[in-house]
């Protein structure tokens, strides 16, 4: 292929990720179930445009760890210490349930295996898929002036721990697949791994006050920021064995108390929006194959995506409910941790590169994005539409 091919490329996969982004927009789903959509439209599937070629795969592999350390960077550290113990407790529920459906599902599909088989980990994986949560939930729970209410907080705290709890799944089972792995070195590794990253990423963060201090608002913050971003995130893989991914979140993680945490975001949004976010969605839909779709593929979809919502929801409500929530609150809370969106396609990516998924199974986790994306903030409207009219004709 020759270099300057890739400029056509990159020129259909912006125009058209812009295009259907705001399609998807207009008909109230996320903007990256339009982008995948993009890549499904140019890509091998239909148009054949264009292909996945190393170039696009590199810069898609970038424009994850750009995501992963934006989605750290959001995080409240003082909101999870808060609401610490029950977020964790809901968090936790929201993990081992659709873990362990998920599994189960795909066993049932295509058999049981036995501990350390190729099978056992593809299913595990499954189940891993189903973990990530909250995307639009919290625009919802914004639009519905809920964001800071008890449920609402309840909700966003507890989705920031599922999706931590769900990367070291992730970072766990990758880790135990490689066949020269040993169980109890990938456990130490992962471990050493969050102890220098605690260590260290202390020792960057007073390093980043005095910085911020020094040149506030100035754009070698964010620049630094994103070097440190990179730079630990190939620490995590190189040397700990660790998804790129897991370094890049915890980076976003240390800086997110900083000052200028939301001019970094915004400088760091700014390359992600534009380039390589819409590279690494529209790659998504570039490798998703309807080649081998058959009868049980389908039935596997359908059951996959009924699975996965219905996991969150008993799951996160059956805690709620025990920790005190009352029943109303606690059927919100196991809605609102129902959505999937970035973290569930990022998780997938990694998947497919270590030989735990085929390019198949895309079309079972675009259909959960789309699926739990429009759902969730319709049931989440009923329920407080609801709960008020009770309320108003109690006070009457």
């Amino acid at each position: 292929m020759e270099s300057y091919e890739v400029l056509r490329d990159l020129a259909i996969i912006l125009l058209f990720a812009k295009c259907f982004g705001i399609l998807a927009r207009k008909f109230k789903a996320p903007q990256v179930v339009g982008q995948i959509i993009a890549g499904l439209i140019v890509g091998p599937c239909l148009l054949g445009w264009i292909s996945q070629t190393e170039f696009i795969t590199e810069m898609a592999e970038v424009g994850v760890i750009i995501l992963m350390f934006s989605v750290g960077l959001e995080s409240d550290l003082k909101e999870l210490i808060k609401t610490g113990p029950v977020a964790f407790l809901i968090a936790c529920a929201g993990v081992f349930v659709p873990l362990v459906c998920g599994a189960v599902l795909y066993m049932g599909f295509y058999g049981v295996s036995p501990w350390g088989s190729e099978n056992f980990y593809k299913a595990v994986f499954m189940g891993t898929i189903m973990t990530a949560s909250v995307s639009i939930t919290v625009a919802s729970l914004q639009e519905l002036g809920k964001i800071k209410s008890k449920v609402g907080t309840a909700i966003v705290s507890a989705a920031i721990i599922d999706d931590v709890i769900g990367i070291i799944v992730l970072t766990f089972v990758i880790g135990f697949k490689n066949p020269e792995s040993n169980p109890g070195m990938v456990v130490v590794k992962t471990v050493a791994f969050f102890a220098v990253a605690i260590v260290g990423g202390f020792l960057v963060y007073k390093l980043f006050l005095t910085l911020d201090k020094r040149y506030p608002h100035t754009r070698r913050i964010p620049i630094v920021s994103v070097a440190f971003c990179f730079a630990l995130s190939y620490i995590a893989e190189k040397y700990f064995g660790i998804a790129d991914i897991t370094g890049a979140y915890v980076a976003g993680v240390v800086l997110c108390n900083l000052s200028d945490n939301e001019y970094i975001e915004r400088k760091v949004d700014v390359s992600s929006y534009m380039f390589f976010g819409p590279i690494f969605f529209a790659s998504i839909g570039l490798k998703t194959s309807f080649d081998s779709m058959n009868g049980k593929l389908i039935a596997f979809c359908i059951c996959f995506v009924i699975v996965a919502l219905l996991a969150k929801v008993i799951g996160c409500g059956l805690v709620s409910r025990l920790c005190k929530y009352s029943g109303s609150d606690s059927l919100k809370i196991g809605v609102g941790m129902m959505t999937r969106g970035e973290v569930a396609l990022i998780v997938a990516q990694k998947g497919l590169a270590a030989g735990l998924l085929t390019a198949d199974y895309f079309t079972a986790v675009i259909l959960l994005i789309l699926v739990s994306s429009i759902l969730t903030p319709i049931v989440l409207k009923l329920l407080y539409t609801r709960e008020d009219k009770k309320a108003a004709s109690a006070a009457s």
